[in-house]
């Protein structure tokens, strides 16, 4: 199947604008267009936001019988659509469907020959749907018609260059059958697995990433016969299979964390230890480890070179969403030796929310 990069993501949110707020204001997104009933969209409002290759679609119901607002009830604002660039929607719909995906929007064409926009969707995981997206032009409006568009292409890339990837939690036992529904309706390719073991809690996962390599998916099933642990956490406080986070490409860390901390974002914390044996572990890395221990930046090594990365705590009510910033210095891997870190400063902070909490 024709899979380019993806085109951009749709999040159902309670109120779009103030979520249209925050990634302006804490990671410098541009507000870039806006659509409503007015514009033809039935019973909901959306707030088109974007930076360098990111396209975030923020959209919320106007009335509370709206799928939208059914959506949001049950999850809380997440990641409801994963929209792709290919070459034919149409097709790539059709075939979709024969695979054995299940429609969920038809295709629907939006502006005139020339700069005309088609979306398409069917079922992903959980709640979440695949969109396919064909642009007459590349660089032409976001969706004719229905967005109105408020400013120009930014040509200033800001410090976030596109999404790397996407982190997905199912429930246990739909790990395979997730992957092998990529795989047989999109064409995805497995290119990695790993099983995580943390004290007495584990978890397994798998990769998968279409020919292109525009859309990764790593997802992320719990070993139910473990000490639960934050993936069943977030099971079962999203109510179901749901984008858990998404990884920002940048091409500078160091000056990412310090642009979003100014701004108020708050990163994961990572024990000092980790770092004392940085180099020991890794050898020579790209940036000095005394800057990573102060931005609490992680670092890994593959193959095919470095990989640093940080990850935002989650200000998500439920605390089952939250960001990555991955900055790749020829690794195409995802920081596997770091993902003990990870859970273990995920835990620090639910500990922390469960003892305000109480």
């Amino acid at each position: 199947m024709d899979i380019g990069a993806i085109d951009h993501l749709e999040c159902y949110v309670a109120d779009a604008e103030s979520s249209a707020d925050f990634f302006r204001d804490a990671f410098g997104f541009r507000i870039c267009g806006r659509g409503g009933p007015e514009t033809g969209l039935p019973g909901c409002r959306s707030v088109l936001v974007r930076q360098g290759g990111i396209d975030l679609l923020l959209t919320s119901a106007l009335r509370a019988d709206h799928p939208i607002a059914g959506y949001v009830r049950r999850h809380g604002d997440g990641i409801a659509v994963i929209a792709v660039a290919t070459g034919d929607a149409d097709a790539a719909f059709a075939e979709a469907v024969t695979r054995g995906a299940t429609a969920v929007a038809p295709p629907a064409r939006f502006g005139d020959k020339g700069a005309q926009v088609t979306f398409a969707s069917v079922t992903g995981f959980g709640d979440v749907a695949q969109r396919f997206v064909h642009r007459d032009a590349a660089d032409g409006p976001f969706a004719p018609g229905r967005i109105v568009d408020e400013s120009p292409r930014d040509t200033a890339q800001g410090l976030l260059r596109s999404i790397d990837h996407i982190a997905v939690c199912v429930p246990a036992g739909e790990l395979d059958r997730t992957v092998d529904h990529y795989r047989s309706v999109f064409g995805l390719t497995q290119i990695f697995d790993e099983r995580i073991i943390v004290g007495d809690q584990a978890m397994d996962s798998k990769v998968v990433q279409s020919e292109s390599g525009g859309l990764t998916l790593t997802i992320l099933e719990p070993d139910i016969t473990k000490k639960p642990g934050q993936i069943d956490e977030f099971v079962r406080l999203h109510d179901g299979a749901g984008v858990q986070h998404v990884a920002f490409r940048t091409d500078d860390i160091s000056a990412a964390v310090r642009e979003f901390s100014s701004r108020g974002v708050d990163f994961l914390s990572t024990p000092s230890g980790y770092y004392d044996v940085l180099t020991e572990r890794l050898g020579a890395l790209a940036v000095p480890v005394d800057e990573l221990r102060e931005l609490n930046i992680l670092a890994d090594r593959d193959h095919w070179g470095q990989l640093l990365q940080i990850f935002t705590a989650s200000r998500h009510p439920r605390q089952t969403l939250f960001y990555e910033l991955i900055d790749r210095r020829g690794a195409r891997t995802f920081g596997s030796n770091n993902i003990k870190a990870l859970y273990e400063a995920v835990d620090r902070q639910h500990t922390a929310g469960r003892e305000v909490s109480h």
